[in-house]
């Protein structure tokens, strides 16, 4: 490890920002303690130049030291300023607000979900749900709106084993959500501008340019994923085809997509020569031609990071160095964690810089082992190593985030790679024909049309082909969730241990034996600690359900409308209408928990003449009206209550 820090001088600089957005929710007060940290790494640095020079550089350290201080406060304040710009803080009543869209807004099933960054009388970043209308499907990034709105907070539904939305969207910035009625909003006529403002425009453009291509269906929704990394239009069916078949990482744009464009763009470039003045300029026209693609593209994160990482490249071959090194990869991650510290939590970052560092790993190791001489041999084995490296160093990460795993990776990966590359090169043509049929009236349409055809052809290959290995047998292995620490285990374990089949040193195996028995040890005693059967009133607005949930997997329990819950311990209830509402009784019947659903109009004094409930729970198809007078009336009476679209699942061990 310490040889591997010595040659990357950049992953030297990136663990203290790595380290600061680790231990950032550990500090209370980030901004005085990142002022106290970055005065005295600063002090550091000074001292080191007005020390006597040494040739021996025994005080080099003072350098070094300073300069770790001071990344480690600069990224500290960085994530305090983004917390800060994340937190929920509104007014507890409604106000209004003057804001300006985002991104492009993308039409939902009842609504136009519309994310806004409001400049007064607070600036946060908000997603919007307008209410379905012309105006709201007109709205483009930059518009200016006033609305009127009291935002509430993102809440998961605190179903066993959900995805964690709330972390999500504060990940991506957002501090609050609402719902806003077509009356509630109007444009004000007046329009920003700022870079990421104008790439959101231009990308609607390129999408327009698209649908005049004739680009249609699946097709115009997946080249818009592949080239802009624009999702809204694919469907859910679709991309769960891709997660299952273990290609999803083709539908985002990354190092694959920009690296087949950079190859296109070096060629074209090719008379600029390989050296000299005109090999300098080439690699500058190709690093400014690739932002301008990512600006083309919205300036998504996908398409930064993989633009970062080949501006590093041509740059290195600027200086001579050749290939991807570890030390770019870290330049990329250290540039866009030190301005945007939150990138580390989200799942795209973490699998497209990890497949990046394994792919760098284990590919010179795997391709060593065999050396075909026949050119389609050696392209069918890179591919193959490419593939496995890649998920080497992917699948402990893939089992903590889904709990899946593809078991057809290797197959889909060699089919469907080779595929992807045909898609881009035949789609550039269709591109360049189409921009000159527009401005060159007399420009042939029967090859806009044959490319078009291709494209479409293609395309429908691809989709046919991940579709139908999602269909086989065994696709997907599902319930493999593992936790944080059994993650760090088992990369500590794969790594290390292909370090030791190398180089043959005792300590590394010694080492990554120890982090596999360390792995199984967890493992075991996350089996032995595992929680009992629980019954859960899940959170599933506007329906009912009750079930039975083992490790994150619920059964439904078919309950009655108004009838008893089987449960071993407790005396569970449930009503679902006004049945009872004219019953008499000389005795009080006693009632742990009392679940009402479904019902509009529960008298409660009715039924606290006929039930004696410990607890009060309302599930999730109980109208909001209906909850709030329910809960009214148990805080009169001294009943607690679980309203579950509140607070959350109820969860009681079976």
């Amino acid at each position: 490890m310490n040889e591997l820090i010595g040659r990357t001088p950049f992953l030297r600089l990136l663990l203290p920002v790595a380290a600061a957005i680790i231990l950032n929710p550990f500090l209370s007060d980030n901004r005085i303690l990142s002022v106290v940290l970055m005065l005295t790494g600063l002090s550091l640095i000074l001292l080191s130049y007005f020390r006597d020079e040494n040739p021996q550089f025994t005080d080099r350290w003072l350098f070094g030291a300073g300069s770790y201080l001071f990344l480690f406060a600069l990224t500290l304040l960085q994530c305090h300023e983004q917390s800060v710009q994340r937190a929920y803080n509104f007014p507890d009543r409604a106000c209004t607000y003057l804001a300006t869209v985002q991104e492009i807004p993308e039409e939902k099933a009842r609504s136009v979900q519309c994310p806004v960054r409001t400049v007064h009388p607070i600036e946060k970043k908000l997603m919007l749900y307008l209410e379905k209308s012309s105006a709201a499907a007109l709205l483009l990034p930059g518009d200016e709106i006033i609305f009127t709105a009291q935002p509430e907070p993102f809440q998961n539904f605190g179903n066993p084993g959900e995805w964690d939305y709330a972390g999500y969207m504060h990940n991506k910035g957002f501090a609050a959500r609402d719902f806003i009625g077509r009356d509630e909003w109007q444009l004000t006529g007046r329009k920003r501008v700022t870079p990421h403002l104008l790439a959101q425009r231009c990308r609607i453009r390129v999408l327009r340019f698209y649908r005049s291509l004739g680009l249609e269906g699946d097709t115009f929704a997946f080249i818009a994923a592949v080239t802009l990394g624009y999702k809204a239009y694919l469907s859910d069916d679709i991309e769960e085809a891709f997660r299952a078949s273990g290609t999803a990482h083709l539908l985002a744009v990354s190092g694959l997509h920009t690296g087949v464009i950079y190859m296109i763009l070096s060629l074209l470039l090719t008379p600029l020569g390989n050296r000299g003045r005109g090999f300098i300029l080439r690699q500058w026209v190709i690093i400014l031609m690739l932002w301008g693609y990512a600006f083309l593209a919205g300036l998504s994160p996908s398409v930064v990071r993989a633009v970062i990482m080949l501006s590093l490249y041509c740059l290195g071959q600027l200086r001579h160095m050749s290939g991807f090194t570890a030390n770019t990869l870290a330049a990329a991650a250290f540039l866009i964690l030190l301005f945007q510290p939150y990138s580390l939590y989200d799942i795209s970052f973490q699998l497209s810089f990890g497949a990046v560092c394994s792919i760098l790993w284990f590919q010179p190791r795997l391709s060593s082992l065999i050396r075909p001489k026949k050119r389609m041999v050696a392209y069918l084995w890179k591919l193959m190593t490419l593939s496995l490296s890649a998920q080497l160093g992917l699948f402990p990460l893939v089992l903590h985030h889904f709990g899946t795993f593809p078991t057809w990776f290797f197959l889909s990966n060699i089919m469907l790679i080779p595929l992807m590359g045909g898609i881009i090169y035949s789609l550039i043509p269709l591109l360049i024909t189409g921009w000159l049929h527009v401005t060159l009236t007399s420009f042939p349409e029967l090859l806009q049309l044959l490319l078009r055809h291709l494209v479409q052809i293609l395309t429908n290959i691809m989709l046919h082909t991940v579709q139908f290995m999602e269909s086989l047998p065994c696709a997907q292995l599902t319930g493999l969730h593992i936790s944080l620490p059994a993650t760090i285990l088992l990369l500590l374990f794969i790594f290390p241990f292909s370090h030791f089949l190398r180089n043959k040193q005792p300590r590394t195996l010694i080492f990554a034996l120890s982090s596999l028995l360390s792995f199984q040890l967890l493992l075991l005693q996350e089996q032995l600690h595992t929680e009992p059967p629980q019954m859960v009133v899940l959170n599933k607005r506007p329906n009912s359900e009750i079930s039975l949930c083992v490790d994150g997997r619920c059964q439904p329990i078919v309950v009655p409308v108004n009838g008893i819950l089987p449960h071993p311990q407790k005396k569970i209830l449930r009503l679902s209408d006004g049945s009872f509402n004219h019953f008499r009784t000389h005795t009080i019947f006693p009632v742990d928990i009392l679940i009402l659903s479904h019902h509009c109009c529960f008298d409660m004094e009715q039924l606290c003449r006929l039930f004696q409930p410990s607890l009060i729970v309302i599930d999730s198809s109980l109208p909001r009206q209906s909850a709030a007078h329910v809960a009214a009336e148990c805080r009169i009476r001294g009943i607690p209550l679980h309203d579950v679209q509140q607070k959350g699942a109820f969860s009681l061990n079976f």
